[in-house]
C-alpha cells in the first residue's frame, strides 16, 4: 500500500483475461461446485438446442485423464464469418464475452443461456478445449489454450500438455473431415485448467446424473447419456421420459397421494421495454410483447414435507424468483377461498390458512418459458422478471378454480380430501402454539415423565452433553461403568425397534421405544419439532458391530429421518464405531503388552502383516467382539466412549430425495423394489460378516 492513487494504477482487463482474473464472479468457486457449473454451460447450450427440436440425444463423457466431452445433435455452432468481428462463429462463441445467438436474433425462442458468457468462460478456464462441428456435409475443427486460439502438435492421444503454437495473423477454422449428409452437431471437449481449479475438484458423477435425470424430465423425449471412463470398467447411464413434469412429480413425491398429480398450463403477455440491436449496430431501447408460458405439475400427499421445484427455460431457480412467489401466493388465495365457501362443513371458526399449512404434503413442478428473462446473477438462481409473478397466478387461478368447481366425481373427491387436509394442517398448527403459549418449559431433568430406564447426566449443558442410545441391557451395564456420568447419558433399547417407514403416527407413538426415544430427547416430532428444545447436543446410536447391529441403526435412523429431521440435518446424530478385534501383542522382557483394536477384517490381516514384518508375536485367539456386552467397562470406554480415543461416524444427509429413496427401499412396503436391491447387491456381501 502507497500513499499515491493516479491514474496508472488502474488496470483493465481486455477479454478472457477477467474471467481468469476473477472466475468467482462468473462459476460461483473454484472447487468442485465451480467445475460442474462449466459443465453445465455446454450442457445447457445442447439442451436449448433440443428444446428447440433440434436433436434428441445428448452425450457426456468422463474421460478417464481428467477431461469431459459434451456431444450433441442439434443445429451446429456456426461457421461461417460474422461481419463485425470479422471472425468464424466458432471463434465469436468461444472468446468473445456476451456472444452468441440468444439476444433476440431469432434462433432462440426461449433459452437458458443469455448472458452470453458461458462457452466462453468455459474456454477462459480450461487449460486446452477441442470443438468440433458437424455442419453442411463438412466436420470443421478450432482448439484454444486458456482461451487463446491455435493449434496443438498431437502425437498419438490429445493432452492438454503438448506443445501449443498460437495463431498470430489470423485464425482458422479447420476443416478435418466429411459430416454424413444430414447430420449436424457439435461436440466439445475440454481440460480444466488447475491453475484455476483446486486440486481436488472433480467431476461429480452422482450430482451429473441427477440433473440429467432432471433434464429429461424437463425436456419429454430428449434422452441423455453418461459414460463414465474415470475406473477400469466404462459405466453408461441414460435418462429419457415421456411423461414430462407430471412424471417428475410422481419421482419426487416420498408419500401415498391424496389427490392426482394434476397439470396446469397456460399463457399471458407482457410489455417491457429492452434494448433492441439495431441493422446499424447501435442499441435502441423499443417496447416489446412477450409471452410467457407456464407448465405445472401438483400433486398432494399423506405427509407433511413439501417439494417444490421451479425452472425457468429448462434452468433450474433452487432459490426461486417471481414465478415461484406468483405460485405460493395464488395458491394460498386460492384454498382460503376454497375453505371459507366450506367453512360450516370443515368447522375451521376463524382461522385462517397459513402458507405452511398449503404447502405440506405437496410436491410441485413449476416451469415457465420467458424469452430473454432477467436472472440475478450469472448462475441464474432467481429470477427477476417481476411480470412473471402475474402471469403464474393469473394461470394458476383460473386453472385449479376450474378444478374445485369441477362436477366430475374423482375431482370432486380429491377436492374434499385436500380440503380436509389442509384444514387439519391448520388445526394442528393452531394447536400446538396454543400449548406452547400456555405452557412453561420445564426442566426436563426434573420431570418425573421421563422413562425409568433412562440412565442421564449431570450436566445441564447442551452444548457438551451426549445420547447414547444402547442395543441391549446387557450391554447397558457395562456402558453405565464405562461412561463419563457428567455428561454421558445412556437409554437402553430392546432389540428391533419398529420399522416407521411403514407405521401410521398413531402406531409410532404407542411404540414404547419409540415413544420414549422421543420423550427422552425432548423436542418433538414431525412438523412440530424443536430443535432448540433438544436435551442433548449429541445423539449417538451404539449397536454391536454385526449385521443385527446394523439392522438395528438403520431401523433407528429410519425413526429420525422421518420424525427428527432437523437433527441429522444439524449433524447432531452420530453412530458409535466400537472395534471387532483386540490383538494383544506381546512385547520382550519386562516391557507390559500393546494392545491393539481393529475395525474391520481388511485393518486385522493388515495389523498382523505388518507384526510378521517386524518378528512381534500376539497372543492367541484373537479375541473377537460379537457384541457390546462382551466387552468390560475399560475396554469399552477406551475404544467406543471415551472422547479422547473413541471414533464417530456422522450421519449426514447431503441429498434428503436421495436418502428418503433409500430407506424407502430397504424400509417401505413395496417388497419387489427391494428383493431386486438384495438380489442384485448379493456379491458385494461378506459371507464372514454374517453370524450363522
Amino acid at each position: 500500500m502507497t500513499a499515491e492513487y493516479s491514474a496508472h494504477h488502474l488496470q483493465v482487463l481486455e477479454g478472457l483475461e477477467a474471467v481468469r482474473k476473477r472466475p468467482g464472479m462468473y462459476i460461483g468457486s473454484n472447487g468442485s461446485p465451480g467445475l460442474m457449473h462449466c459443465l453445465w454451460e455446454i450442457i445447457d447450450n445442447a439442451v436449448d438446442e433440443a428444446v428447440g427440436g433440434n436433436g434428441s440425444r445428448i452425450e457426456t463423457i468422463l474421460h478417464a485423464d481428467g477431461s469431459v466431452e459434451v456431444h450433441d445433435r442439434g443445429r451446429g455452432i456456426p461457421v461461417d464469418v460474422e461481419p463485425r468481428t470479422g471472425l468464424t462463429g466458432v471463434e465469436v462463441v468461444f472468446t468473445k464475452l456476451h456472444a452468441g445467438g440468444k439476444f433476440g436474433g431469432g434462433s432462440y425462442a426461449a433459452s437458458g443461456g443469455l448472458h452470453g458468457v458461458g462457452a466462453s468462460v468455459v474456454n477462459a478456464l480450461s487449460e486446452r478445449l477441442d470443438v468440433e462441428v458437424d455442419r453442411g456435409g463438412k466436420t470443421y475443427a478450432m482448439s484454444f489454450h486458456r482461451g487463446e486460439p491455435g493449434l496443438f502438435k498431437d502425437s498419438g492421444e490429445k493432452r492438454p500438455d503438448a506443445p501449443f503454437t498460437p495463431f498470430e495473423k489470423s485464425s482458422e477454422l479447420r476443416v478435418v473431415g466429411k459430416a454424413p449428409r444430414g447430420v449436424s452437431g457439435t461436440r466439445v471437449r475440454y481440460w480444466a485448467d488447475r491453475q484455476i481449479f483446486t486440486k481436488d475438484a472433480a467431476f461429480q458423477l452422482g450430482e451429473l446424473e441427477t440433473r440429467s435425470r432432471q433434464t429429461a424430465f424437463l425436456v419429454p423425449g430428449l434422452e441423455l447419456v453418461i459414460r463414465d471412463e474415470r475406473e477400469e470398467e466404462p459405466k453408461e447411464t441414460s435418462f429419457l421420459y415421456e411423461g414430462g413434469i407430471s412424471e417428475f412429480v410422481d419421482y419426487l413425491a416420498m408419500d401415498a397421494p391424496i389427490t392426482d398429480t394434476w397439470r396446469i398450463q397456460g399463457s399471458g403477455t407482457f410489455k417491457e421495454t429492452v434494448p433492441v440491436l439495431q441493422p446499424d449496430g447501435h442499441m435502441a431501447s423499443t417496447e416489446v410483447e412477450r409471452e410467457c408460458r407456464v407448465d405445472l405439475a401438483m400433486r398432494w400427499g399423506t405427509g407433511y414435507d413439501s417439494v417444490t421445484r421451479s425452472f425457468v427455460n429448462i434452468i433450474a431457480t433452487p432459490k426461486g424468483g417471481t414465478h415461484q412467489q406468483g405460485f405460493e401466493q395464488e395458491l394460498l388465495k386460492v384454498l382460503r377461498s376454497q375453505v371459507e365457501q366450506n367453512a360450516r362443513r370443515l368447522k375451521v371458526g376463524n382461522d385462517k390458512l397459513e402458507k405452511d399449512d398449503v404447502l405440506a404434503g405437496l410436491t410441485a413442478v413449476l416451469t415457465v418459458e420467458v424469452p430473454e428473462p432477467q436472472f440475478e446473477g450469472q448462475t441464474k438462481e432467481v429470477l427477476g422478471t417481476p411480470a412473471v409473478r402475474q402471469i403464474v397466478a393469473q394461470v394458476l387461478r383460473r386453472e385449479l378454480g376450474a378444478r374445485f368447481t369441477s362436477t366430475k366425481r374423482d375431482d370432486k373427491n380429491q377436492a374434499s380430501q385436500l380440503l380436509d387436509k389442509v384444514v387439519s394442517e391448520m388445526k394442528a398448527r393452531v394447536s400446538a402454539r396454543a400449548h406452547k403459549e400456555t405452557q412453561r418449559r420445564k426442566n426436563a431433568l426434573e420431570s418425573s415423565s421421563l422413562p425409568a430406564k433412562l440412565v442421564d447426566c449431570r450436566s445441564n449443558d447442551v452444548s457438551r452433553s451426549e445420547l447414547f442410545i444402547v442395543e441391549g441391557d446387557s450391554a447397558l451395564g457395562t456402558a453405565r461403568r464405562a461412561r463419563d456420568s457428567e455428561v454421558q447419558a445412556l437409554l437402553p433399547i430392546r432389540g428391533k425397534i419398529l420399522n416407521v417407514q411403514r407405521a401410521s403416527i398413531g402406531d409410532m407413538l404407542s411404540n414404547a421405544e419409540c415413544a420414549a426415544i422421543i420423550q427422552v430427547i425432548g423436542a418433538g416430532s414431525g412438523r412440530t419439532f424443536d430443535i432448540d428444545q433438544a436435551r442433548y447436543g449429541k445423539i449417538i446410536l451404539m449397536s454391536d458391530a454385526d449385521v443385527d447391529g446394523a439392522h438395528i441403526r438403520t431401523l433407528l435412523l429410519t425413526l429420525f429421518f422421518r420424525y427428527m429431521r432437523p437433527l441429522i440435518e444439524a449433524g447432531r446424530v452420530f453412530a458409535a464405531v466400537p472395534p471387532l478385534h483386540r490383538v494383544i501383542v506381546i512385547n520382550p522382557g519386562s516391557k507390559p503388552n500393546e494392545t491393539i483394536y481393529t475395525y474391520s477384517e481388511q485393518e486385522l490381516h493388515a495389523l498382523l502383516a505388518k507384526l510378521r514384518k517386524a518378528n512381534k508375536r500376539w497372543h492367541e485367539p484373537i479375541q473377537r467382539y460379537k457384541g457390546l456386552g462382551e466387552m468390560d467397562a475399560d475396554q469399552l470406554a477406551n475404544t467406543t466412549m471415551d472422547k479422547s480415543g473413541r471414533l464417530l461416524r456422522r450421519v449426514r444427509m447431503e441429498d434428503a430425495e436421495a436418502a428418503g429413496r433409500v430407506f424407502e427401499l430397504l424400509m417401505g412396503n413395496e417388497v419387489a423394489p427391494r428383493r431386486e436391491f438384495i438380489v442384485e447387491s448379493s456379491d458385494q456381501l461378506s459371507r464372514e460378516s454374517i453370524d450363522a
